[in-house]
């Protein structure tokens, strides 16, 4: 990417005036060590901003344009990114737990090294989202696309992922200890990568299709209090 503009603003207190004078630049900046937290953004456009040890934790960025943005080491729990597109946005070693992303556009987006524990993507976009290194515990993704991934290292233990597309997904070192799979779909998913402990009798039925090792196998049948001898 081609360098653009740096503006540092570490120690620099922010209130909603000076965002609203900051936002006003209108070309991509790269906003270094900002403390945003609980300001409004709006619906304005940021796309191929980047985003550096900034804390946008409780901020409303509903309807922000923020496609191409690069976030790394920031905080943003409790953000709201409702509707905000971030097609092919990347978040790295970011902390967006119990972010909001309802109907967000998600595409090709990418989240490494990353805390995503409660986050909600509630009704979102995630056609070819990239998920490496992330910890999802108890997130919302009722009907997310993984459709030919491969998830690498996602812990989304407890996670509500009713109708998700797992089609075709290979797992590597995951888990979907105690998620909640009603009507997930995982024809083709190679499963022998992933943890499926806790897995309940009326959840056996979606893995139909995928691929297990022998001791998942094994494990699944103990779950649903079946004997192997």
């Amino acid at each position: 990417m081609t360098d653009i503009p740096t503006i540092d603003l570490s120690g620099q207190t922010i209130d909603q005036a000076a965002l609203t004078r900051l936002l006003e630049i209108g070309e991509p900046r790269r906003l270094v060590g900002a403390d945003l937290d609980g300001l409004v953004f709006g619906e304005v456009d940021l796309c191929g901003w980047q985003f550096d040890g900034c804390n946008l934790s409780h901020c409303k960025l509903v309807r922000t344009r923020l496609a191409d943005s690069r976030w790394s080491a920031c905080k943003a729990a409790f953000a709201d990114f409702g509707r905000a597109d971030l097609v092919d946005a990347e978040i790295v070693s970011s902390d967006f737990n119990n972010a909001t992303f309802r109907q967000a556009i998600l595409t090709s987006a990418a989240f490494h090294r990353s805390k995503l524990t409660g986050a909600d993507f509630t009704d979102a976009r995630t056609v070819d989202v990239t998920l490496e290194e992330v910890l999802a515990i108890d997130a919302r993704l009722p009907k997310a696309s993984f459709r030919d991934q491969t998830l690498r290292q996602v812990d989304l233990s407890g996670a509500l992922l009713e109708g998700a597309d797992f089609r075709d997904v290979t797992f590597e070192d995951c888990s979907l200890r105690d998620a909640q799979l009603m009507r997930a779909r995982f024809e083709g998913a190679d499963l022998r990568g992933a943890d499926l402990g806790g897995i309940r009798l009326g959840d056996a039925s979606h893995f139909r299709g995928a691929i297990i090792s022998r001791a998942q196998a094994t494990d699944l049948l103990k779950e649903l209090g079946l004997r192997v001898l």
